[in-house]
């Protein structure tokens, strides 16, 4: 049993490699379509970092700006004047 898978490994020929592409180099490669469309996702998305920066910061100064009137308010209901930084 052996031999005979050994006369059959022994007869295939070896194959020779190509050297170069027969298909159709479409097929293969994304082209100008999916240059464009990865172009467009990373436009989006840098886009969207910098418009959700802007959102963040901006909830961080108003949250700053309400605590500092709260201590104004505060401090007035208490009796006393916040202290001036000129």
């Amino acid at each position: 049993m052996l031999a005979g898978y050994l006369i059959v490994w022994a007869a295939d020929p070896t194959p020779s490699p190509v050297p170069e592409f027969t298909g159709d180099e479409n097929m293969v490669t994304p082209g100008v379509v999916g240059f464009i469309a990865i172009f467009l996702i990373a436009a989006v998305t840098v886009l969207l970092i910098v418009d959700m920066t802007r959102r963040v910061r901006r909830v961080r100064y108003r949250a700053e700006a309400r605590e500092k009137i709260a201590a104004e308010q505060a401090g007035q209901a208490e009796g006393a004047s916040p202290a001036r930084e000129d």
